[in-house]
């Protein structure tokens, strides 16, 4: 692709000299560099007498239009107090640089609307690129020179940070070349990103197709599923084990003859969470930690937030301590983006105690743990919850409602066998997901290093 030339080849200007700024080292000779002031103003114009109610938002570096639905929570009284946005501001989230290094802080408006004051709104002068400016203080905040300015305990920023901010000043016919010459550019990695994204969700979409068929149908799938994974069909000894039944259930369809086909609760051991009092919780380690729904994310537990509980204080609960291996399932809100809340207990996570809200599952006698957690992810599992989840205000499901879920369990030797092929399987596309995601990580990486050479003329732009 014509976007991922290196930046480092491309033609420079005839002469340089030193910009004065050490961040922004040398510029093209004819360049000047100002204080923002002369480039930039604040845009503080109140939204009086309500003329505008298209309310704007700053999303991943872009700034949308806020769909209604959303207008909720802390939305004020009058959307007087908000201030006018016109195409071709740029928008600053100016809080809480301290805390927040990753989020993208600028965003070009391409819409006439309002937004919160607590944003910096500002207006590029005339006789001056917006689009231009929008880029150079885009690469100001991806190449984090932004979190050098602020005050405050927070570090927060306002337009005097920006007032006397040194900018680059090309004469105007190249800020408009730079700006279109970036438009196309960044535009080209942009669909290069989305490509490769979207390979990812195939990929995951995939895998989910590899399990719902495993669970409901073992291994006896076509030629197009071989295709798919790149492994081999195993072979099937029993010429029985070719024959289906229908489960009862519609969206499971039929399942083969031979298997069980009950209720979960049957094959599991299940636990809820300990009611332990929050007056009780400490902060800081030297206790116990505490597995909450919070902690309970998609395939893993995430410890960000985390609260312990005293280790003098653990008598009589010894079955609420977890084990390597251990199913948890976050009970509240558990059906989010890219799946259910459902994750393995590894040594890394122990010890912990379980803590309500979160529930433990264990497969019995008949019922390998692995080939639990599989049909904990699978679809039919999934489409089983939707209609109990949807139009709950806070989305919650209980210990009986996972117990009453039907599922059909092949003999140990068959989970084994299924187990053993997804774990292939899974192997191979969590490999290619791992290059796609490096190759989008140098996509994003380029994008940057284009941007800023550009709009500090370390290249040439034709």
């Amino acid at each position: 692709m014509e976007a991922i030339q290196n930046a480092t080849e491309m033609e420079r200007y005839p002469a340089y000299k030193d910009s004065g700024v050490e961040w922004l080292g040398e510029v093209p000779e004819h360049w000047k560099v100002m204080p923002g002031f002369t480039v930039i103003e604040e845009r503080s114009e109140k939204n009086n007498g309500l003329k505008e109610n298209t309310v704007l938002s700053l999303s991943y570096g872009k700034v949308i239009i806020k769909p209604e639905e959303k207008l909720t929570g802390l939305v004020p009284e009058s959307f007087e107090t908000y201030q006018l946005v016109y195409p071709g501001d740029i928008i600053i989230r100016p809080t809480d640089l301290q805390n927040d290094k990753t989020s993208l802080r600028t965003g070009l408006a391409k819409d006439k609307g309002i937004i919160t004051s607590a944003y910096i709104n500002l207006k590029v002068k005339k006789g001056c690129s917006n689009l231009y400016f929008h880029y150079f203080l885009h690469s100001v905040d991806t190449t984090k020179v932004i979190y050098g300015l602020g005050s405050g305990l927070r570090q927060n920023l306002s337009y005097v940070d920006f007032k006397r901010f040194s900018f680059p000043l090309p004469p105007l016919p190249e800020q408009t070349a730079i700006a279109n010459f970036l438009d196309r550019k960044t535009a080209q990695v942009d669909t290069a990103i989305r490509i490769k994204e979207r390979q990812i969700e195939l990929l995951k979409e995939r895998r989910q197709i590899l399990i719902h068929k495993a669970v409901t149908r073992g291994l006896h799938w076509d030629s197009s599923d071989e295709r798919m994974t790149g492994l081999d069909n195993p072979k099937i000894q029993s010429s029985q084990k070719s024959q289906f039944r229908h489960s009862g259930v519609d969206w499971i369809g039929e399942i083969p003859a031979h298997w069980k086909f009950s209720k979960l609760g049957h094959f599991i051991e299940i636990l809820s969470g300990y009611a332990f009092p929050s007056t009780g919780f400490i902060d800081e380690s030297g206790g116990i930690r505490l597995l909450r729904g919070i902690n309970v994310s998609i395939g893993n537990l995430r410890w960000e937030e985390v609260v312990f509980w005293p280790e003098d204080k653990v008598r009589e609960l010894a079955p609420y301590f977890l084990k390597e291996g251990d199913i948890v399932f976050g009970m509240d809100r558990p059906l989010i983006s890219g799946g259910m809340r459902i994750a393995t207990v590894t040594s890394q996570d122990l010890p912990c105690l379980l803590l309500q809200r979160v529930t433990r599952i264990r497969g019995g006698k008949d019922l390998l743990q692995e080939y639990l957690l599989l049909a904990l992810n699978s679809k039919p599992f999934t489409d089983y919850f939707l209609p109990i989840l949807s139009g709950v205000s806070v989305p919650h499901i209980s210990p009986n409602q996972i117990q009453s879920f039907t599922i059909g369990i092949p003999p140990l030797e068959e989970q084994e066998e299924i187990v053993k092929y997804i774990g292939l399987a899974s192997v191979k596309i969590d490999s290619t997901i791992f290059l796609k995601e490096k190759e989008i990580a140098k996509l994003k990486e380029y994008k940057a290093t284009l941007i800023n050479s550009a709009v500090t003329g370390k290249i040439k732009v034709s």
